[in-house]
């Protein structure tokens, strides 16, 4: 009786010891194994079986995380301050490193992001961080994954979400893009004004060259402006030219 028992606990036993020897990782999912405090390999994915009190294993996920930055106080350049968060991509690439050469490299590259954001983008000027943000996005991320290389993680892309201003900086802004269309409109009135003279002036030096063209155009003028205004009484003068050609054509008939 006394070794049905003992046979059943040994049973017992060697069942727990192998249950807590298995472990199963998904297709997704690396295992860092260590061998009394050394590290041995990276498993998975599949059945993993280790040694129970010999060794231990420590997941690591290599699909890409989501981390979003919390919202920073930068500094720009030309001195106006800006609140910037952002969203970074990231996954890991060595799991071997990603466990053994950072505590905890999901707290790491956050705390890093934050720091990289501001140093980024304190050097460029508001106008930019406005305008240039897939550049900054660019800068940001290279920056990040220089510095996570040596942890095995791989930054693959930087999102800035906002960049939220003040309310004095947001009317300021709009008074300079005010003033900026006002600029533009005045520059392109005087261009077509140039443009117009031009014009005239090379008009003026064609209808010099025929005086019967003067006055063409100016009866034409005259016709004009009889269609557009007929209950208005229109007083002009009459050409010299006209009552010169006028005046001579008797004195030939007579000769003649």
């Amino acid at each position: 009786m006394a070794f049905g028992i003992s046979a059943v606990g040994v049973t017992f036993l060697i069942a727990l010891l192998f249950i807590s020897s298995v472990r199963v990782l998904w297709e997704y999912e690396r295992g860092v194994m260590f061998t009394l405090g050394r590290f041995w390999k990276v498993k998975g994915p599949g059945l993993v079986i280790m040694i129970p009190a010999v060794q231990q294993m420590v997941r690591v996920d290599l699909r890409t995380v989501v981390l979003d930055v919390l919202t920073q106080d930068v500094i720009s350049r030309d001195n106006v301050s800006v609140k910037v968060n952002a969203v970074v991509y990231f996954r890991v690439v060595d799991p071997e490193r990603a466990i053994i050469q950072v505590a905890s490299f999901l707290q790491a590259t956050s705390q890093l992001a934050q720091t990289t954001l501001r140093s980024v983008l304190g050097k460029h000027e508001l106008d930019e961080m406005l305008a240039e943000r897939e550049r900054l996005n660019v800068d940001i991320q290279k920056a990040l994954d220089a510095q996570t290389d040596s942890w095995g993680i791989k930054v693959s892309n930087v999102e800035i979400k906002r960049v939220d201003l003040n309310e004095s900086m947001v009317r300021a802004i709009a008074r300079q893009a005010e003033a900026e269309r006002e600029r533009r409109a005045k520059v392109i009135h005087a261009e077509g004004e140039l443009q117009a003279s031009e014009k005239l002036l090379e008009a003026a030096q064609i209808l010099a060259k025929a005086p019967q063209a003067m006055q063409l155009r100016y009866l034409q003028t005259l016709t004009q402006v009889a269609v557009f205004d007929r209950d208005s009484t229109i007083v002009f003068p009459l050409p010299i030219d006209i009552l010169n050609v006028q005046a001579k054509r008797p004195a030939r008939s007579e000769q003649t």
